[in-house]
């Protein structure tokens, strides 16, 4: 992408980057593989060798081996991943919600961070931020050349600690230092309000350990707003995935008990499961049912499911169910793409392997890996059409991911939409560099994508797609 091309992004600090299924299984040995290569594995201890004897200064030995593994499991897919043990503490800090930092929901603009939403309750939230508030150092290191993940693990550390952020506030015009004191960060994955008289909007951002919980708290507030609730809307837009309990959880709170949510399939014999709307498959590590307290009304109350590009792995997996279930309308635009299974295994106490045990598949059996999964509606982003939609990476143009059938065609097309549209935003941010809007925040008044859910539920017309001939070879693929 272009070095003039900036996009305002949204990440909260502590949260996983990426698109993630993970089933946590104990590690055990396994002892049905074969011999192992002689050739090969002489070849290995040889480079090894080398290395030790020859480079040009002293190479810590754990570390070539930490390297080596890392290597031969980033060669597998997009997804495959070794976790040393700083990894490994930041992905399990991920799932489970929690997190040492300050609290904020934070992007970039014009190459510093932008306050997006202080947690509420939050360090930062005490402190005063404020949403659009700049970032513009973290303690003595100005943000301008930093990227989003650098400018985070700053503004992250240990509990108690300090950081100095020094804040620009553009409707005010200054700039002023504010001293936070770092502590753990309870983040909720889960919003929710009436939009309208009768109308509830739910949005999942992310699948984590408590989101199951906080899905079925706040879906009793909606109903004890409203008990005759005419409609819900679902949303997964930018949902990067999670664990696959809590998606088959959320899927189960809409659908009649025991209805297939997805079902998995790979080598080894854990892999082959279907997963249905019951205790049983979403409560795997125990607990009370979080779901039993809901309305009855839930499992008819008439639904539309808002994805896109960036809804990713679990959040396609609830999608589809819904989807092959009859039982919500999808609305908005072909998801990710990200149709497997990761396993997180642990090594030790401190590292874990994660890896690809198997390709998950929709009620219906469809596999929608490196194909995402088709709207029942196409919506565009705006009123006036897309604005970043095609420059959005899905599954299909990442290196090394897993196929399914032929693509050659589709990521040349893909490939050729991004970049005229990187090019048309550039010229125009050229031009005027306030042409190019971020898009108004999701469940906004501002939310032209939620509007036509409201308009689809109500009866309504709704503004389909102006785009959608651009996409069609990729909707034949559904």
């Amino acid at each position: 992408m272009g070095a003039k091309l900036k996009m305002v992004g949204l990440l909260t600090m502590g949260a996983l980057a990426g698109a993630l299924t993970t089933i946590q299984f104990t590690a055990e040995a396994r002892n049905s593989y074969g011999p192992l290569p002689l050739e090969e594995m002489q070849q290995l201890a040889a480079v090894f060798g080398m290395i030790k004897t020859d480079y040009v200064e002293p190479v810590d030995e754990k570390k070539l081996i930490t390297d080596a593994i890392s290597g031969m499991v980033a060669g597998l897919d997009p997804h495959s991943q070794y976790f040393d043990k700083k990894s490994y503490k930041e992905f399990r800090e991920g799932t489970s919600g929690r997190f040492v930092g300050v609290g904020i929901e934070i992007g970039m603009e014009d190459g510093l961070v932008k306050i997006v939403s202080p947690i509420e309750g939050s360090p930062a939230f005490r402190a005063g931020l404020k949403s659009g508030d700049l970032i513009t150092k973290i303690d003595d290191t100005a943000v301008k050349g930093l990227t989003l993940d650098e400018a985070i693990k700053r503004m992250r550390g240990e509990p108690s600690t300090k950081v100095l952020l020094t804040i620009f506030r553009k409707n005010e015009n200054r700039t002023f230092p504010v001293t936070i004191t770092r502590e753990e960060i309870h983040v909720q994955s889960v919003k929710a309000k009436m939009v309208a008289p009768g109308y509830g909007w739910i949005r999942i951002t992310q699948f984590q350990d408590r989101t199951v919980d906080d899905f079925a708290r706040k879906l009793e507030e909606l109903f004890k707003q409203d008990p005759q609730m005419k409609g819900l809307v679902l949303d997964l837009r930018n949902d990067p995935g999670g664990l696959l309990e809590s998606a088959v959880a959320v899927a189960a709170a809409f659908l009649p008990s025991n209805a297939v949510v997805v079902s998995t399939n790979g080598q080894i014999p854990e892999s082959k499961a279907t997963f249905r709307a019951t205790p049983d498959d979403y409560l795997r590590r125990g607990g009370s049912d979080p779901l039993k307290k809901l309305p009855a009304a839930l499992k008819s109350v008439p639904m539309v499911v808002l994805v896109n590009e960036g809804s990713a792995s679990a959040s396609e997996i609830v999608a589809g169910a819904l989807q092959d279930q009859k039982r919500a309308t999808l609305m908005g635009a072909q998801t990710f793409g990200k149709g497997s299974v990761q396993t997180v295994r642990p090594l030790s106490a401190d590292t874990a392997l994660k890896i690809t045990t198997a390709r998950y598949y929709t009620p219906s059996g469809r596999s929608i890996q490196a194909k995402g999964i088709v709207p029942d509606v196409w919506l565009d982003e705006t009123a006036e059409g897309n604005v970043f939609a095609a420059l959005r990476t899905r599954e299909a143009d990442l290196d090394k991911h897993l196929t399914n059938g032929p693509e050659a065609q589709a990521d040349a097309a893909r490939e050729k939409a991004r970049e005229e549209a990187r090019q048309k935003l550039e010229e125009q941010l050229a031009k005027d560099k306030n042409s190019v809007k971020p898009l108004p925040e999701f469940g906004s008044a501002d939310d032209f994508q939620l509007a036509q859910a409201l308009n689809q539920l109500q009866g309504k017309p709704v503004m389909v797609s102006k785009n959608m001939s651009e996409r069609k070879a990729e909707a034949n693929a559904r």
